[in-house]
């Protein structure tokens, strides 16, 4: 019997605080395991990170288990889940999915199967058609955001900490009150989940009115 690890990822903040996505695609996992017999010995979770690196604890996690031989197969809802890069899929393959590795990827909704070749094929020709769209995409948001920048207009959403108040940002001094706060702590050698639980028990909401968690945090410590 084929032993696996799982690997579920949502990007947003948003997909975390309610639960949007994570649960349906470890559903998913769990159903295509036990329709084709493969053991999961357990499911990785990576909860509001993008997947512009491979440099992620669920993720790495899920990879030193293929690496030492604890488990024979990677199973995922999706592809993007894992990651939108041909770059990385090349040394993911490379690494762990081809022929010389002889780990096996599974996804659940592309139906690939990275044990046959078909399979490899198959997953090299979507990845370079997700590159090209990603980039073709990428490249029309940057023709549209420059014109609204030449106009002087605001681009993206209020970060935390402002709003916008007829096209034009206006501070909120409570939201600057609790990055004062983030900073002091973190200056006092706060970790970001000790920092994230203190902001949650003082009941301060994130932009979008939600939980606190260490990558929010660590959002506004980089800016």
């Amino acid at each position: 019997m084929t032993k696996a690890i799982g690997y579920v990822r949502v990007s947003t903040q948003e997909q975390v605080e309610h639960g949007v996505s994570i649960d349906a695609q470890i559903s998913k996992v769990r159903a295509y395991c036990a329709l084709y017999d493969i053991e999961l010995v357990d499911i990785m979770v990576d909860a509001g990170v993008s997947a512009k690196t491979l440099n992620r604890e669920g993720l790495q996690t899920a990879l030193v288990l293929l690496g030492s031989g604890e488990v024979d197969a990677l199973v995922i809802f999706k592809l993007d889940r894992l990651t939108r890069s041909v770059v990385d899929w090349n040394y993911l393959i490379t690494q762990y999915f081809g022929d010389r590795a002889g780990k096996a990827l599974l996804s659940v909704s592309d139906q690939i199967d990275t044990r046959t070749a078909a399979g490899r094929l198959c997953l090299n020709v979507l990845m370079s058609v997700a590159q090209w769209e990603r980039e073709a995409i990428g490249e029309r948001t940057s023709v549209a955001l420059r014109h609204k920048q030449s106009r002087g207009e605001h681009v993206g959403s209020p970060a935390f900490g402002f709003e916008m108040v007829e096209k034009k940002l206006e501070k909120i001094e409570t939201e600057h009150q609790a990055i004062d706060l983030v900073k002091t702590m973190r200056d006092e050698g706060k970790t970001l989940q000790e920092i994230a639980t203190h902001l949650n028990m003082l009941s301060i909401a994130t932009k979008r009115g939600g939980q606190w968690y260490p990558t929010t945090v660590k959002n506004i410590l980089a800016r």
